[in-house]
């Protein structure tokens, strides 16, 4: 996908803010983090036949080491279909926990930089957080996982053979994906909530 620069915020300090999703709109009060990674773990014992003692270790080493356990199962060798892990891992999550905020969701309408949700997740948990949230028309797009490998965007030799945050990769993919300039835009902190998030006011 390309997304067009209409929009852009004149004199602005930035003008492109790529939101994390997870853990970002959303408190980690919400149990989603510890649900998604029972998930994983759970995904991990049942079909990959991995001793249920290293489980969750190794799914913890693999997020560190690679970005996402899913990254670090593949470089490892396991095979499993990319949907079918996250139709496990994210489609069984309680997204009615979710809550719409009125006032992170003013604070974004009032923003005038261009936003763009920046994830190593699948699209469709994306956007049922973002319908969850009533955070749909905030963004302008979002950078996911089938964005990031899709084939033509993937460079040769990467550590993993799935493109995610954290690697400076995927940041290049998503620069060219969203046609940004990388001196004017920034990626926001895990954790911002509203209190931080007027920051980018200035």
């Amino acid at each position: 996908m390309k997304m067009d620069t209409v929009g852009r915020a004149a004199g602005a300090k930035y003008e492109c803010l790529l939101f994390d999703m997870d853990d970002t709109l959303y408190p980690f009060s919400t149990g989603f983090n510890l649900a998604c990674r029972k998930n994983i773990e759970e995904f991990m014992l049942k079909y990959l036949n991995i001793e249920e003692s290293e489980v969750p270790r190794m799914c913890l080493e693999l997020y560190r080491e690679y970005g996402t356990t899913m990254a670090g199962l593949k470089v490892l060798g396991y095979e499993f279909d990319n949907d079918e892990f996250h139709a496990y891992a994210h489609g069984r999550l309680p997204y009615e926990t979710l809550r719409p905020d009125p006032v992170l969701r003013n604070l974004l309408l009032a923003m005038p930089q261009r936003k763009i949700i920046f994830t190593n997740a699948d699209k469709a948990h994306a956007l049922q957080v973002l319908k969850r949230l009533a955070l749909e028309d905030c963004f302008e797009g979002i950078i996911c996982f089938e964005a990031l490998n899709h084939p033509p965007l993937q460079p040769p030799a990467l550590k993993s053979p799935i493109l995610c945050k954290p690697s400076l990769e995927a940041f290049e993919a998503a620069i060219r994906v969203a046609n940004l300039d990388p001196k004017k835009t920034v990626q926001t902190p895990s954790l911002i909530r509203t209190q931080t998030i007027v920051f980018f006011f200035v």
